[in-house]
């Protein structure tokens, strides 16, 4: 599209290694939540060993980050939870919900990856809940709203008969999740052909849930990560009332283009804003974290008056 959707914050990046009190090759894909009027990002980053761990960062803006002195979240030492997070922790979404704000993050061992369920009340303690998904299973955001007193969540099994698509589950307790369905598939020749999958926690609008997700596009020379924009329905999550056919932002600045994975922005947190602008945090080439800002009716107005279908 020529014109620019997500406008970038001009002092990108805006958290990098440098930043950090303690030895990190990167920092990158970060969810984020607004706790009390200030932004608190959960960011990761590679140890120089090449496994990861969860760091948080905080700021008055959402523009300037402070880097915490010690890591949130490493690998456990503990029981199961030691087992499967012995390869390192990546990628958290932070969903705020109940008085408390859900963690979901991806944990690799030689078992493979599955996904990590923890809580916290005000980002300083945390409780580790349960491991909430077989193998395989990588990027998975929680609504911070329940349905028909059910927690509802986008997850993204890998199955090679159809390959890298979005999924809804949903949950009594959050430990054991089931009725899951298919909600939307890549799309042939398209931006996001690839595979697809959950990025930001999905926020409420007054016309549907508004989802940014990731695409990936494979190219002669590699892959391309781009995020696009799903609507779903407010009172049933399942229903998808438009995908943008258009993607909403693309590697461009060099910290996109050049770095740990090159040509990648990918998302794991977005803040909806009084003043009717989003702020999309996203990792560049896997390397650093940026930010920038929409207009929510905007790309409400994407998914619904410029729509490709979900499946």
């Amino acid at each position: 599209m020529s014109r620019e959707i997500v406008k970038r914050y001009q002092g990108n990046p805006i958290l990098t290694a440098d930043d950090v009190p303690y030895p990190v090759a990167t920092v990158h894909n970060a969810g984020v939540a607004k706790v009390d009027g200030r932004y608190v990002m959960l960011f990761r980053s590679h140890r120089t060993n090449g496994r990861s761990i969860l760091g948080l960062a905080d700021s008055d803006d959402g523009f300037t980050f402070t880097a915490r002195p010690e890591p949130f979240i490493v690998p456990s030492t503990d029981g199961v939870f030691a087992e499967y997070e012995a390869f390192g922790v990546e990628d958290a979404r932070i969903c705020p919900i109940d008085g408390e704000y859900l963690i979901t993050y991806s944990a690799y061992s030689r078992h493979g990856v599955r996904i990590g369920l923890a809580k916290t009340r005000d980002f300083v303690t945390l409780e580790r809940v349960a491991l909430i998904s077989p193998a395989d299973m990588r990027n998975v955001v929680i609504f911070p709203q329940k349905f028909d007193g059910r927690y509802a969540r986008l997850d993204r099994p890998h199955s090679e008969i159809c390959p890298w698509s979005i999924w809804i589950s949903y949950s009594p307790d959050l430990i054991h999740w089931g009725d899951a369905r298919i909600v939307m598939r890549p799309v042939q020749y398209h931006w996001d052909e690839m595979k697809i999958g959950p990025g930001a926690t999905p926020f409420r609008t007054p016309r549907g849930w508004l989802h940014i997700y990731h695409g990936v596009f494979p190219t002669m020379d590699g892959s391309v990560y781009r995020l696009g924009v799903a609507l779903h329905d407010l009172s049933d999550p399942a229903t998808i009332l438009g995908v943008s056919d258009h993607w909403i932002l693309q590697p461009e600045d060099p910290w996109e283009v050049t770095g740990y994975v090159h040509n990648v922005v990918f998302t794991c947190g977005a803040i909806p804003e009084d003043d009717g602008t989003v702020k999309i945090y996203w990792g560049g080439a896997d390397k650093v974290m940026c930010v920038g800002t929409a207009s929510i009716d905007e790309l409400v107005d994407l998914c619904i008056k410029d729509a490709r279908p979900a499946l």
